[in-house]
């Protein structure tokens, strides 16, 4: 997953808008502060915070394992570990050791910059009209490529973006339980935000008014499920759902007086446990 980079008056309001712009709950985040505000004369504050986010990766360390016993299999059998001299060779002279190469200058071996030091400042003020178009021709051109018919719209509200899909027999965008839509979404966003290098929209993608109704259904679950918990006094685990998902359950139920939501396990099983409050 890419790395966001949001600002605001605190680092906890600059956290907030990424995750609003990732989608996902605090949990399923990481951060790294960049920049905090400075402390100015009478109690005043200069400057802004600076943060950089992702969704958190899972299942590193299954990478390195696999890696680690490639390396071993491909290792050759030496006389400590078992490995027999053919009958009749006789010991070679061993070799001699060659010489090293001469190191590459210092610039050479010089890390390479981070995203964020190599950004000019045209490419940290890109208009949202802009990503929004270009998003809308990329969703365009998506349909026909597909043979599908649809009307793609978008609707801005300052930073926030959504473009919108309507036409009919559009299933075949949505997937199930939206994980299709999920990857489109995530196409839509490199076709415009990573190609113009805007790290400050919220791009959302919405197919035949999947979100909303999957939103409200979803929120209507949850409350039946909470009042289930609050009555037996026993938490319920819900089946693994995506990080939107997730994140639907628990700013639901987050008002709920007496409940508390978390989740649990890493993805794609992650899903959503909800308790008493005093669990």
């Amino acid at each position: 997953m890419e790395w966001v980079e949001t600002t605001g008056k605190t680092v906890e309001e600059a956290k907030d808008r990424a995750l609003s712009q990732l989608g996902v709950h605090p949990e399923d985040a990481e951060f790294e502060v960049i920049e905090e505000p400075k402390a100015g004369l009478f109690g005043r504050v200069r400057g802004e915070a600076r943060v950089r986010a992702r969704v958190r990766p899972t299942q590193v360390r299954q990478k390195i394992e696999r890696r680690d016993r490639k390396r071993s299999s491909d290792r050759p059998a030496g006389k400590g570990q078992g490995g027999t001299k053919p009958s009749g060779q006789t010991d070679r002279k061993p070799r001699e050791a060659k010489p090293k190469p001469a190191q590459q200058p210092a610039a050479a071996r010089a890390p390479k910059p981070k995203p964020q030091e190599t950004r000019s400042e045209e490419e940290r003020n890109v208009d949202a009209q802009q990503v929004g178009d270009e998003a809308v021709q990329f969703m365009t051109g998506l349909l026909d490529a597909f043979g599908l018919s649809g009307d793609v719209s978008l609707l801005r509200e300052g930073d926030e973006l959504e473009v919108q899909v309507h036409g009919q027999e559009l299933g075949l965008l949505v997937g199930p339980r939206g994980t299709t839509l999920q990857a489109v979404q995530d196409l839509a966003r490199v076709a415009s935000q990573r190609r113009l290098g805007d790290h400050d929209t919220r791009l959302r993608l919405d197919v035949g008014g999947y979100r909303e109704r999957r939103r409200i259904a979803l929120g209507s679950f949850a409350t039946q499920m909470a009042e289930e918990v609050k009555t037996s006094g026993v938490a319920r685990v819900l089946e693994p759902m995506s990080s939107a998902d997730r994140k639907i359950i628990h700013d639901t139920l987050s008002d709920i007086e007496g409940i508390a939501t978390r989740s649990e396990g890493d993805d794609p099983y992650r899903r959503v446990v909800i308790a008493p409050a005093n669990d």
